[in-house]
Parts: C-alpha cells; sequence; structure tokens
C-alpha cells in the first residue's frame, strides 16, 4: 500500500483528489492539509511514501515544504500546480522534489505517476520539460535577486537594506534597476516575477 499525505489549500481539489485516490487498490490517503506548515507537520506525524504538495499554499510553498521534509527518509515529494513554469521546475528538483505535475492530469494518470515516484523513478510532465530546455536566462544580477528575495515579504526599503546588508540607497538602486528590466512598475511585481520564473 502506497500511503499518501495530501496539501492543498483549495478545498474541493483536494477533497476530490484524494477520493479518486482512495478507489485505487493500492494507494491510501493519510492525511489531508491546506497548507506548506500543516503539509509539512502531516509528513512528519505520518511518514508516508509519498507527499503530494499543491505548489502555491499559504505559509510554505510547495517547493519550501519539500525542502523541510527532504531529510526524512522514505518521503518522495510529488508537486501539483496550475502555474507550471520552468523556473519552478529547477528550484522543485533541486529541493528533491521526484514528481512535477500539471493540476490538468487526469487522476488515474497522477495514480500511475505516484506508483512510479514509489518505484525510485522520477517524472516531469514533458511539456514543462521542454519548456525549460528552451526558457531565456535570467537577466538580473545575483545582488537583484538578492534584493528581489527580501522585498517578496513585502518589506519597506528600510526592512530590505537591514536584512540584506545594504544602505537603503543601494537597495532602491538595485529595486529600480531589477524593475527596469523585467518591466514592472512596482517592487513586489518585481519580485513576484522573479518567484514566478523559479528565479529566487
Amino acid at each position: 500500500m502506497i500511503r499518501v499525505v495530501l496539501a492543498d489549500d483549495e478545498d474541493l481539489i483536494r477533497g476530490a483528489l484524494a477520493a479518486l485516490l482512495e478507489l485505487e487498490d493500492d494507494i491510501s490517503v493519510v492525511a489531508e492539509v491546506r497548507d506548506g506548515d500543516s503539509a509539512v507537520a502531516a509528513v512528519r506525524a505520518h511518514r508516508p511514501d509519498i507527499a503530494v504538495f499543491d505548489l502555491e499554499m499559504p505559509g510554505r510553498d510547495g517547493v519550501l515544504a519539500a525542502e523541510a521534509v527532504r531529510a526524512l527518509d522514505g518521503v518522495s515529494v510529488v508537486i501539483v500546480t496550475r502555474h507550471a513554469r520552468p523556473g519552478v521546475l529547477r528550484r522543485a528538483l533541486s529541493a528533491g522534489v521526484r514528481g512535477f505535475v500539471p493540476k490538468t492530469t487526469p487522476a488515474a494518470q497522477l495514480a500511475s505517476i505516484l506508483r512510479d515516484v514509489h518505484a525510485g523513478n522520477r517524472y516531469v510532465d514533458s511539456e514543462i520539460a521542454a519548456a525549460a530546455l528552451t526558457e531565456d536566462a535570467c537577466p538580473l544580477t545575483a545582488r537583484e535577486l538578492d534584493v528581489l528575495r527580501h522585498a517578496l515579504r513585502g518589506g519597506t526599503v528600510a526592512a530590505i537594506a537591514a536584512e540584506a546588508h545594504l544602505a537603503p540607497g543601494t537597495v532602491r538602486n538595485y529595486l529600480s534597476s531589477a524593475m527596469t528590466k523585467l518591466g514592472v512598475r512596482t517592487r513586489y511585481e518585481a519580485a513576484r516575477t522573479a518567484w514566478d520564473e523559479g528565479w529566487i
């Protein structure tokens, strides 16, 4: 029996997926949760064979949750997402994720993917993999990315400067440069774009 923890903040989707997976003879959903922190706690408590995490959840996202449970032996993580950006795929693979699946995947195919992952294989959706191979390189510098990483949490310029150990004026310059390169109007838009692309 393949024991699964499901984490998705959309109750209807999580419930439907759990019900469909339970119809499989060899899969048992041992816990259902709706946010990243609860996902990590459920995996630690139940020690499933596979954790199926939504990419975008309150608290920790699916990739951060995967990083938090990476050290647990025998637990594989599969990410399901609506927004399958190639950069996010790179973040997920770096976090040790074994499967990366769009939410449009039929339940029967997901069950088959979970079996493959349980057998030690890796699954990455072919369209996402193809997009990752053809994606343009990140136009931002390491310093710009670092400042955007801090900006993603919504702090003031002064707070970002303190966290990044930079002068406020320097932070403003990096933010302005990043916004210009990305063609956005606010630092939060720039940070969100960088996150969506998987650069931070």
